[in-house]
Parts: structure tokens; sequence; C-alpha cells
């Protein structure tokens, strides 16, 4: 070969391995960012051409598919009582993208996951088109009704209720709400309005916060419960009807301010059951200074506090401080200060009490499917801390069934049924000058002894009278309701 054709073979020879250097580079280094580029429009295409698997609760779709008539994309997400199930659901937008178990299983419901690789095989070879799988989860049907039912009457708020021996997720609501339906598909005029609508600037009762995982509120007296568990499992008294170190009026260490209880109420040395009942500021105020900070934190995060939880979808960390003063850590133990708590955290402190001291991970998804209902993947519960002993759980279980029996929690008696609880209001605005929220955590146990349900419930009720607004009142009505929708299907 002459010089020439040896140096135009060579440079062919160079471009041919340019080529295939640039083509491997193309389809491994980059396939990921290539795959999920915004403006891959063949992804999106190829995304909406299968229908959605669904999200299913007791055995029935929540969500469901239907053909677009116009567009590049074939399919599009429907939601089956949108607004009480989009705190459970989320949203699947083809404009505006997913979230929640919408997002977290995308791969599942899209039928992309490489765990469906060999039903999607089967599928292809005979001649069935691709669809997504399920999401099975543990919602209560009956339950997430009582709960959302219960919102809607008071304004805004929100409802979890767990299964405590498992940590199985029955009602996840929060109101207001929206319709995941509203904007599932790509329309600029329908589709892009009603997600303009419900944006917080827009719309300031914020309807897409899911209240129940994402916002956190002083628990207020509710917290109590939490502080008694620490007094309990610290041992600074081992006896619910011993009498507490307790003046009133009693002086905050390091002040001179008194820290005040509501009303005339009997909390001089009242004994922990006696100061649960009436919801003693100073007796759970001087238990958790004499404690101190890090006895009172230690407990708060054996229940959950300081860290975010994943059901799966991501919850907010709910606070409680450390390097607090005295002063500051008694106001912090009755649930005020810089205290800060989920709906979520709270429902798994009544857990945890109800499951004899043993706090179970809260999950919502139950089990994973192909489109033929075949099992992919099912959830183990999981032990996640043991906050309390069974002796000293069982100790505030006959506290907490005091307060319903002949406390501030009679609206959650349930005929027939063994309920405890703790009612709660906390102070809300700058100097507390709005409208306190009205909280409420409790759980039903049955005769066998087994607790099918803990509840926790929160009311942010801006057009009540502020004098009427009382955890007992607006927040114990809609737990007993929950709680009997669980009882009820147990039957």
């Amino acid at each position: 070969m002459n010089k020439p054709l040896r140096r135009i073979a060579i440079f062919c020879g160079l471009l041919i391995l340019t080529l295939l250097i640039r083509d491997n580079w193309l389809q491994y280094a980059k396939a990921d960012t290539l795959r999920e580029d915004p403006d891959n429009r063949r992804v999106l295409i190829a995304r909406y051409s299968a229908p959605r698997g669904d999200i299913i609760v007791g055995g029935n779709p929540i969500t469901g598919h239907t053909e677009t008539t116009s567009g590049d994309f074939k399919f599009k997400r429907t939601y089956k009582d949108g607004p009480m199930w989009a705190p459970v659901t989320g949203y699947a937008s083809q404009a505006f993208g997913a979230n929640q178990l919408e997002s977290i299983e995308d791969g599942i419901l899209t039928g992309n996951d490489d765990r469906l690789f060999f039903r999607n095989t089967l599928d292809m070879l005979t001649g069935k088109e691709r669809e997504g799988g399920n999401v099975v989860t543990t919602l209560n049907a009956a339950a997430q009704k009582a709960a959302y039912e219960g919102l809607k009457d008071r304004g805004k708020g929100a409802v979890v209720a767990l299964e405590p021996s498992t940590g199985k997720i029955l009602a996840l609501a929060s109101f207001p709400s929206y319709d995941p339906s509203s904007f599932a598909g790509n329309s600029t005029t329908t589709d892009s309005k009603a997600w303009t609508s419900l944006q917080k600037k827009n719309n300031p009762d914020d309807p897409m916060l899911n209240r129940a995982l994402r916002e956190v509120y002083p628990p207020g007296s509710t917290f109590k419960v939490v502080t008694a568990a620490a007094a309990l499992e610290h041992g600074l008294y081992t006896d619910a009807d011993a009498k507490t170190d307790s003046p009133d009026p009693w002086v905050m260490e390091g002040t001179t301010t008194k820290l005040p209880n509501e009303g005339n109420i009997p909390c001089k040395n009242a004994t922990l059951r006696v100061a649960l009942k009436f919801s003693c500021n100073t007796v759970f105020g001087k238990v958790g200074s004499d404690l101190g900070n890090d006895k009172m934190l230690e407990t708060a995060k054996k229940f959950g506090f300081t860290e975010e939880q994943f059901t799966p979808t991501r919850t907010s960390a709910s606070v409680f401080s450390d390097d607090m003063n005295p002063s500051q850590t008694a106001l912090s133990s009755i649930g005020q200060f810089n205290t800060a708590a989920t709906p979520l955290q709270m429902a798994m402190v009544a857990s945890a009490v109800a499951n004899n001291g043993t706090l179970m991970k809260p999950y919502m998804v139950d089990e994973l499917q192909t489109n033929n209902l075949d099992a992919i993947e099912k959830t183990d519960p999981e032990e996640m801390s043991k906050p309390l002993s069974a002796e000293n759980a069982q100790k505030l279980q006959s506290m907490m069934e005091t307060v319903v029996e002949d406390g501030t929690g009679k609206n959650a008696q349930i005929s027939g049924v063994k309920v405890g609880g703790k009612t709660g209001t906390a102070q809300h605005g700058v100097d507390n000058s709005e409208n306190p929220y009205a909280w409420f955590i409790s759980y039903a146990k049955l005769d066998d002894g087994s607790a099918p349900v803990a509840v926790a419930v929160v009311v942010e009720d801006q057009n009540a009278v502020r004098d009427d607004i009382s955890g007992g009142g607006l927040a114990a009505p809609i737990a007993k309701s929950v709680m009997e929708a669980v009882i009820k299907s147990k039957k």
C-alpha cells in the first residue's frame, strides 16, 4: 500500500474508532442523563403510552387512567375521591411530574422497574401491551373517610391513625386538600390553571401541604405523655398514684416567672394520674426541669423526635431542642417553647404506649405487585425503638384511660371499648394572638387486650370562638370516629 492510501486508511480507522467511542459513551455513560432529560420528549411519550398501575386500598383501586383524545400522551392519570386520598397518593401529572407514592413507586406504577423485567418479557412474547404494577397500601378506607369528613367539618388540620402492633398507617388525612385529577394532563389552560390556583402564593390555605407528614405544630399538652414517660423511665416517679413534689404556684428555675395552670384545678403535689387528667402545667413543667434537658431529649428521641421518618413518603422531623436551660426545658416539656411535632409523630407516641412500650416503624405500602397481582415485594413490620418498658407503658395506659373515663377526653369514649387519650391546646401566633391548635391523641383497646388503632388529630379552626377551642371539644370526636371505623372493620 502506498503512503497516501495508508494515511487515508489510518484516518478512516480513527474516524470509525471515534464513532464507536462516541456511540458507547452515549449509550452507557450518558444513558441515564439523556433518559431523565426533561427535554427528551420520546421518554415522556413512552412513559404515557401504557396504562399506569394502581394504588390500592382495601383491595380496591383509588386511582385509574383514561385515554386522551389529543396530543402525544396516550394515557392520563385519574383519581377516585382525589382530595381525600391526595395525602397518600400524591399526584402524577403529565405537565408537573409526580410526588409522594406516585413518585416514590413510579418504576412499579409505570412498569419500568427492573423487578418487572420478567413479567414485561412474558407480556412482550405473548403480544400483551405493557402495563404498570400496583402499589397495595396499608390504609383503611373507612378510617380515612372518617378522618377526612371529620376535618371537613372543622377547618384546617390533619389526622394520622396507626396500627400499634405493626406500624401500619391506617389513615392519613389532611385538610384542606386538592384533587390530583385537576392537573393530571398537560393542557396549558385547564391543567396549568388548576395547578397555579393551588400554589401557596395564590392560595393562603396551602391545600397541597401534607399537614399529616410535613407540618410541625406545637403539640401542647399532648406532649405531657412523653414527659410522663420520661418521669417513669428515668425513675423520677415510679408510682402513677404517688404524690409528686410539685408546688402550685411553681416558679420556673432560674427565673421569677410562675408557670400557670389553666383554671382552678388540683395541681399542688398532684399524682401523675391526676396531673395528666387535669393537664397540670406545674407538675409536668417541673418534671421536665427536674429531669433536665438531656434526659427529656433522650426520651423524645426514642419516640422519634429530631429525625425524619420515611413511610416511604418523607416526613418532617419533629423538634425537641438541646442546650436548653431549666425554664426552657420546663416549657418544652409541656409542649410549648421550641417543641414541635407532626401529627404522625404524636400518633407514634400514642402507638408506643398502646403497644406496651414498643414503637413500630410506621409504613403505608404493604405490597408491590405485577399487573397480574403477583407479589414483587412485601413490607415486614419493623421495631423502631422501645421508648419505655412494658411495666411503665401499662402505668401510662392506665393514666391515659383515666383522662378519657373521667377527664378532659370524655368525648372519645366508645361503648364497650377501653380508650386512652390526652387532650392538648397549643398556643398559636405571636404572643398567642391567633386561635390555638386543638389536639387529641388516643388509642383503643379491645376485650382481648389488643390495641388495633392509635390516633392523633390536630385541628386549626380559625372560625371557632376562641374560648370554645379545646382538644376534647374539637379533636376528640374526630379521633373517636376514626377508632370506631377501625374497630368495626375488625369485626
